[in-house]
C-alpha cells in the first residue's frame, strides 16, 4: 500500500471523515478520493497536503540522505558498476552491445530461477531498446531491483583491468 494513500485513510479513520464529507469539503470528487484510497490513481504530496488540511493535519514531509546497508559483494558491484556508468553513453552502448549480448547468451544458459531470469529479460530489454537512462539507473541505483540486476549484470568485461583494481581497491 502506498504511505500517501495510508496516510490518508488513517487521518480520515481518526477524524471519522467519509469520502463523502472530504470532498464537500474539499471541492474534489468522491470517486477521485476513492480512486486515491484504493491507488488507482496517484496521489502527490501537495493533494495529500491539501486534502489533510481539510480534516485539520498537515503533511510534514522529511527527506534526508540515508547510507543504505549493503553486503561487501554489493557495495563491491554497485562501485564496478557505478565505474561503468562514467562511460555509458549512447555511442559507447553501441560499442559495447556485442560484449553485453555474448554476456547475455552466456547469463541465459547459466542462470536458473526468479528473479535472475525475470532480470536478464530486463537487461535485454533496456539494451535492446537502447535505454541509456534505465540502464545509469541499474548501475548507480540503491534500490533492491537495482542490486538484483546487477547480480546478474552483462556488463562484465567492460571496464579495463586498471579501472576495475583502482575500484576495488577503493573497496577494500
Amino acid at each position: 500500500m502506498s504511505e500517501r494513500s495510508e496516510v490518508l485513510r488513517q487521518v480520515m479513520l481518526e477524524t471519522s471523515t467519509t469520502q463523502s464529507e472530504l470532498s464537500r469539503v474539499s471541492g474534489v470528487r468522491q470517486p477521485s478520493i476513492s480512486q486515491f484510497l484504493s491507488e488507482k490513481v496517484d496521489l502527490s504530496d501537495e493533494q495529500l497536503d491539501r486534502l489533510l488540511s481539510c480534516m485539520g493535519y498537515r503533511l510534514e514531509v522529511i527527506r534526508r540522505p540515508v547510507v543504505p546497508e549493503l553486503t561487501r559483494s554489493e557495495r563491491r558491484s554497485w562501485r564496478l558498476h557505478r565505474r561503468l556508468s562514467t562511460h555509458l553513453t549512447r555511442s559507447g552502448l553501441e560499442r559495447w552491445r556485442p560484449t553485453i549480448e555474448r554476456n547475455l547468451e552466456r547469463l541465459r544458459s547459466t542462470v536458473r530461477g526468479q528473479p535472475h531470469v525475470r532480470n536478464l529479460d530486463r537487461w535485454e530489454s533496456l539494451v535492446e531498446r537502447r535505454d541509456v537512462p534505465g540502464i545509469h539507473r541499474v548501475l548507480t541505483g540503491l534500490d533492491r531491483d537495482s542490486i538484483e540486476m546487477r547480480e546478474v549484470s552483462p556488463m562484465g568485461g567492460l571496464l579495463s583491468q586498471d579501472e576495475r583494481t583502482e575500484v576495488l581497491e577503493m573497496v577494500g
